[in-house]
């Protein structure tokens, strides 16, 4: 339709044309004494455009002549931006490729490109983040290559460029040489300075994934259990870990803070600052529970503890090798029994009457209630069916007990013995 339209317009210019020329009687007439000229207004108006051109061309090429050294210093230009350019792809894949020397050499040959381009006054887009980025790069190799020296010589000048540049892009470049220099001391093995660098990082960025990973790896080097553990659970908040390795990691953090304590005060403050969702993780509230009876804690708060664990029994979510780890934290807690949670027991072995840990538990419950009779015949029916050897020692030290306790001097010598033989 343009295409129409446009020889439409050419065909009525052209009829215009051809009407004023063919009709135009006009004539000019130039005088120049003693001599007279007579053209016709047409070829008048055809030589004025003619001279318009011809000025225009004339004018235009001065124009150009005098664009001629711009044109090759921009030239010029040009190709030492494709040099850096060139240089900075080269520095890269080269240090992805594991060839750390010449990454290096590519991040120097960038630096040169660009102190030439810088002296030469040219106005280069991001030169600034350019220079900061081949800094990283080079340090990143020396570091690769065990030269420390020119890894600090290269961090402390990217650190001096981006302090005078106020960009957001030049303040992300150097928030990731700082995380590259704490993984460097990392590498090193020197925590306390990773973790030095990680706190000259702004608040926002030392809550990044990276950021984190690197801390809880300093954290746990340095042995700062407390600060690996805060970590740990930001992670975890992130989705830095997947579920079952964030529960893992902070339940293995959680137990090395339970093993440093050493009296019921601290402990019982370590678990009143666990959250809700830690204190029913059995890998926690286990090695809790047994830590508080070595240290002579109440039997009373350490079933208070492992209640969770045990609807969690109940209800059919627990396996089997964390179900046995409970049996035994709950054996060693039964002093003072009270009868909610012999009613607990009770109600679990009517509704699991085949269960061997139930028959256990409920048999270690009658020893401590002196009910011998009840509390021998749940334990010899539980004997049989009993897959773990300390169960098994416990089981046959309890009937020993109740063998004295009747005076069968001989089954109790056997029980022992058998005890014995179990917890070998």
């Amino acid at each position: 339709m343009r295409a129409a339209l446009w020889f439409v317009g050419l065909f009525a210019l052209a009829v215009a044309l051809a009407l004023f020329a063919g009709n135009n009687q006009g004539m000019v007439s130039l005088f120049w004494p003693p001599y007279r000229v007579d053209i016709s207004l047409n070829m008048a108006l055809l030589a004025l455009l003619a001279l318009f051109v011809l000025c225009y061309a004339s004018l235009r090429g001065i124009a150009v002549l005098g664009q001629l050294p711009a044109q090759t210093r921009r030239w010029r230009q040009q190709q030492k931006e494709r040099q850096l350019y060139a240089a900075l792809i080269s520095s890269l894949a080269h240090q992805q490729a594991g060839r750390f020397v010449r990454a290096g050499k590519s991040a120097q040959e960038l630096l040169a490109h660009s102190a030439s381009l810088h002296h030469s006054n040219a106005a280069v887009p991001l030169d600034s983040s350019l220079r900061s980025i081949a800094h990283l790069l080079a340090a990143d190799s020396a570091h690769a290559l065990q030269d420390p020296g020119a890894r600090d010589r290269h961090y402390a000048q990217l650190l001096e460029d981006t302090s005078q540049q106020p960009s957001p892009l030049a303040q992300e470049v150097r928030e990731g040489a700082q995380m590259r220099a704490a993984r460097w001391a990392l590498d090193d093995r020197n925590p306390q300075e990773s973790l030095h660098r990680l706190a000259q990082l702004p608040h926002g960025a030392a809550r990044r994934t990276l950021a984190l990973r690197i801390k809880l790896k300093a954290a746990r080097l340095a042995r700062d259990n407390a600060t690996a553990l805060e970590t740990a659970r930001l992670l975890a908040k992130h989705g830095g870990f997947t579920p079952d390795s964030a529960s893992s990691l902070i339940a293995s953090l959680v137990g090395e803070e339970i093993r440093a304590c050493h009296d019921t005060q601290q402990l019982e403050k370590l678990w009143r600052s666990l959250p809700a969702t830690e204190q029913q993780h059995p890998d926690i509230a286990l090695p809790a529970v047994r830590r508080w009876i070595a240290l002579a804690g109440d039997a009373a708060q350490a079933r208070q503890w492992l209640l969770p664990i045990w609807e969690a029994y109940i209800q059919g979510q627990l396996p089997h090798y964390q179900a046995q780890r409970l049996f035994l934290a709950l054996q060693h807690s039964l002093e003072d029994l009270d009868g909610a949670w012999l009613k607990r027991i009770e109600q679990a072995q009517h509704q699991y009457p085949k269960e061997a840990l139930l028959q256990y538990l409920g048999g270690m419950a009658c020893v401590q209630r002196q009910l011998w009779g009840k509390a021998e015949q749940l334990l010899r029916q539980s004997l049989p069916r009993l897959n773990d050897n300390a169960l098994q020692a416990s089981c046959w030290r309890a009937l020993a007990v109740l063998a004295e306790q009747r005076g069968d001097p001989a089954a109790a010598a056997t029980a022992w013995r058998k005890a014995a033989l179990a917890q070998d």
